[in-house]
Formats: C-alpha cells, structure tokens, sequence
C-alpha cells in the first residue's frame, strides 16, 4: 500500500513538472474587475484574505470577493480585524446606516490597524452594507470579531447594552455609565488608564457576585467571552495568534462555525497554513489545521500581492498631538521592488489579465505544489530573509490562492475627508 502512495505521489509530482506556471496561470487565472467573476470554490469552512495594509485597491479587491461568496449565501460570517465589540457595532452600522458611527469605528479601528484608519476603508464599509442590504434575510452576513482588545471605548459601549440595571444595584456598571455619558476618557489600555481600573472593578465584583449579575444579563455567554478578553488586555505580554485561535473556538460555540463558513479579513500571516520550518510560528490558520478543527482543504486562504502601487505608511503629527498629514512608501513595504520581492512574483506579473487578477494555485494538476516556495520566500539584498525557514517547501503549504494587485494608489487618512 504505501509503495503504490509513493507512486501515485511521484506521478502527480512528475505530471505537475511537466507543466509549466505560465501555462498553469493562463488556464487558472480570474479577472476580478469582470461582472461575471464568480470565486471558483464554493465548499469551505472558512476562508481567508489578506495582503499588505495601506493600499486602496485592496479593499476593492475583499469587495468583490465578498459580492461572489454571499451572491448564494456562500459565506454566513465576516470577520474582519477587529474585536467582539468593535465588530457588534459594525453589526449597528449594517443595520441602521449611521455614517456617524461608521467615522467613529474606522477612527477607533486604528488603534489596532492604523494603515486601515482611512477614506477607502470607510467607502468600503459603507459599500458592504449596500451588498448586504440587497441579500436576502437567509443570505445576510453577520460580523464577527476574534481580535484581541487594543481599545476600550466598544467594549464599555457593548457591556452595557448587555446588562439591565436600571436600580443602578450594580455600582462598576452605574460608573462604566457615568464614563461613557462624559465620554472623557481616551479608553486606552494600561493601568495609568481611567478605563482600565473602571473595567477591572467590574471584573472583580462580577467574579463576586456572579448570581445577581446573571439575573440582571441578558447573555451571560457573550458578557463571559468579553470579560475573558477584557482579562486579557490587562497582561503585559499577549500571544496574539493563541488569542485569536481562542476566540475563534468559544464563538464557534455560539455561532455554529462548523456549519456556517465565514470569511475573514487579516494581514496575509495569520492565514499562511504551515509554520515556516520547523520552528517557525504558528499562524491562526496553521493551528485550526494543526488541531484538526478543520481538514487543511476546508481552509483557503487567499493572499494579495501588490506590483507598481503605494501604501499609506503612517500619519504624521504636530508637537500638540494634532493630525498634520501622512507619508507614502512605493517601494519597500509592498514586497515587490529591488530590495525586497516575493520569490516568483514575476510569474504572477507576467499572467495578469487584469489590474486585479486572481490566480488558483491548489489544482491537482499544479506545479506550485513541488518544493519551491514561490510567492512565501522574500528575496533580500541588505537583510536576512526567510530563506532558509522556508527552503524546500511548497508554496500549496501555505496559500491556494494569489492575487495581483497592480496600479494601486495609497489609501488617505480618514483626517484627509472633507
């Protein structure tokens, strides 16, 4: 039995070698920019995109990956970069179209994602709520978050929706209240922070008085899973990739993940499917397949790859803390220019069809699965790359699906909006 494996894997390897990429991208290859593109495949329990932050076509390019996989109802959850609460009130914007509340939650996003803390990220949720708006009731995706907590303004906001105290006989929940209306805080982490200390006395009297809470709690599930996370945000030292993962597997529990595919919107290492060597970290998409929650072909991850665009680097500040403009990199930071470039980028370049094209790499028939790490290796002249942890590896170890992304202009600060 296992000469005839060692065969059968020689042969798929050997057939593999004998086409070559440019004849495998030409026949495997999706204009994105077309009315009729369709996402090839529609079995999955969770997929994953990603790219470098900063750059406005990328969020074009999660549009229209989200207008094919909720057109059938494909996809029941989105999951984008953010955490629980954060994502609740994302949940407030679909429903209600507070553009208000949209600037607000793209401002306070930043402090998590500060290169999504911009115009096109605003525009594209404004657009995602007009695609979710057109689906039917059985078709409409629900946001979720599994990031870990960098700002304390959501959280607050969501725990008070979840309890009803109107005796105020719940004296950390009257205070986080009297916080919230003044609405003076920075809510920012750490023990200098107001917020802070009004959280963890909350958390200290709810582990006092479980019982009265729980009757005042109108989910006692969901306020567990954000003191969980609140808990968290007070250690020095957080494992983001463990948090993640763990988030992902108390939720699954609420809302049926096994059953239910979502889509998830990351930077592009949370979803590589293999530790890069032995050694190497284990990304959130690593340990679902590591864990055997779910087979490494129910995990698909998608990465966006960028040529001859720009990214929003940081913004820029006066000596007041005021907003005073941002800065542009077009070279280092898109990992494609002479010093810094993906292994086998130029394959992509060569095959495009389109200023954004995706290519299907995970075909039975594909080359990418010999041991080159095309598009995982990062060639670099002046610093120590990736090389050696990922050498005689394949790029299917990590990734099924490439997207080049051409042209692109950097994304503006959401301070730039008139």
């Amino acid at each position: 039995m296992r000469k005839i494996f060692i065969l059968l894997l020689t042969f798929v390897i050997l057939q593999s070698c004998t086409q070559t990429k440019t004849d495998y991208l030409k026949k495997n290859r999706y204009d994105l920019t077309s009315s009729k593109f369709e996402f090839p495949q529609k079995k999955f329990k969770i997929i994953g995109f990603g790219a470098y932050h900063g750059s406005a076509e990328t969020e074009n390019v999660e549009l229209k990956l989200l207008e094919s996989l909720t057109k059938e109802g494909t996809i029941k959850y989105y999951l984008p970069e953010v955490d629980y609460s954060t994502a609740h009130f994302f949940n407030h914007f679909l429903q209600t179209g507070d553009t208000t509340l949209l600037k607000e939650l793209v401002v306070y996003n930043g402090y998590h994602t500060p290169q999504e803390r911009t115009i096109e990220f605003y525009e594209k949720w404004k657009k995602i709520k007009t695609l979710n708006d057109s689906l039917p009731l059985e078709s409409k995706i629900k946001v979720l978050g599994i990031e870990w907590i960098r700002n304390y303004r959501y959280v607050s906001k969501h725990l008070l929706e979840l309890v009803e105290d109107d005796n105020e006989t719940l004296t950390p929940i009257t205070e986080i209240k009297e916080m919230v209306k003044l609405d003076t805080t920075s809510y920012s982490l750490g023990d200098l922070s107001f917020a802070y200390h009004k959280l963890k006395g909350l958390i200290v009297d709810y582990e006092e008085k479980k019982e009265l809470y729980k009757s005042k709690i109108n989910d006692v599930k969901v306020f567990e899973h954000i003191l969980k996370n609140i808990k968290i945000s007070f250690e020095k030292k957080v494992n983001r990739e463990e948090v993640i993962y763990e988030n992902y597997l108390n939720l699954s529990s609420i809302y049926d993940f096994k059953n239910k595919p979502q889509f998830m919107r990351i930077g592009f290492f949370h979803l590589e499917k293999s530790r890069a060597g032995k050694k190497g970290n284990s990304s959130f998409f690593t340990r679902l397949i590591e864990n055997e929650i779910y087979p490494k072909d129910k995990v698909l991850s998608i990465i966006g790859y960028l040529t001859n665009s720009k990214v929003v680097w940081e913004e820029t500040y006066d000596d007041k803390g005021n907003y005073s403009g941002y800065t542009v990199e077009a070279g280092y930071g898109i990992g494609d220019y002479e010093k810094e470039y993906f292994r086998g980028i130029q394959n992509l370049k060569d095959n495009k069809i389109s200023e954004k094209t995706l290519f299907r790499l995970n075909k039975k028939e594909s080359p990418y699965i010999i041991n080159e790490p095309d598009l995982i290796e990062v060639i670099m002249k002046d610093e120590k790359s990736n090389g050696d942890a990922v050498k005689g590896m394949s790029t299917l170890d990590f990734l099924d699906y490439a997207i080049l992304i051409s042209d692109s202009k950097e994304s503006i600060p959401i301070y730039e909006m008139k």
